[in-house]
């Protein structure tokens, strides 16, 4: 993230932030989208269903794999794997929280001056955490800390309990036993991705 200079307005200076992403075509990512001040607003199951609509609008689309995905009340941790040539996951975020949001339910915190003037609703955090798959390792370590999360939140005891996440297709596809997660994953302790 950097400072840099925008326009003038009456003479001053005006600076914003500006972030730098990696973009690698073709590349795998690891993201965490968390609604706007923490609001609860995946546990009801009309948004989960608005949810899941907009991840197959945007899929049919603009395709991408979802290797992996976790949903809890206040945020969502996913990895995906985009296509060769193609590098564009913050449109399709875009897109995805915009669709999300029209049909929102439950939204309780006033919109902002600035969100009123940009028409938005208060539901999701504007920016968004994403990291890089480098290799098989970092791979295998996001996907456990995707997986281990709901019981990491106090919001299960084991993680085949959790209905809003990949793991199961995963214990069906063999990556995993069905009682894994019983005890922390030991490498995922330094993930900044909350």
């Amino acid at each position: 993230m950097r400072l840099c200079p925008t326009y003038r307005f009456c003479n001053v200076l005006v600076w914003r932030m500006q972030y730098r992403r990696a973009r690698i075509e073709g590349g795998c990512y690891f993201f965490t989208v968390v609604t706007h001040q923490r609001q609860p607003l995946l546990t009801l199951p009309e948004n989960i269903t608005r949810l899941r609509e907009a991840f197959r609008r945007e899929r049919s689309r603009h395709p991408f794999e979802i290797e992996a995905i976790v949903i809890l009340p206040d945020h969502l941790h996913a990895l995906w794997r985009l296509p060769q040539g193609d590098s564009d996951y913050s449109g399709r975020w875009n897109r995805i929280k915009r669709y999300f949001s029209v049909g929102c339910l439950g939204v309780e915190v006033p919109a902002s001056a600035s969100r009123l003037r940009k028409r938005e609703r208060p539901v999701w955090q504007r920016r968004f955490w994403e990291h890089v798959i480098r290799d098989e390792t970092d791979w295998r370590r996001h996907m456990d800390y995707i997986h281990y999360n709901p019981v990491k939140h106090g919001y299960c005891e084991a993680v085949k309990a959790w209905p809003y996440s990949s793991f199961m297709h995963w214990v069906r596809k063999g990556g995993y036993p069905v009682d894994w997660g019983r005890s922390p994953p030991s490498d995922i302790d330094h993930i900044a991705a909350e």
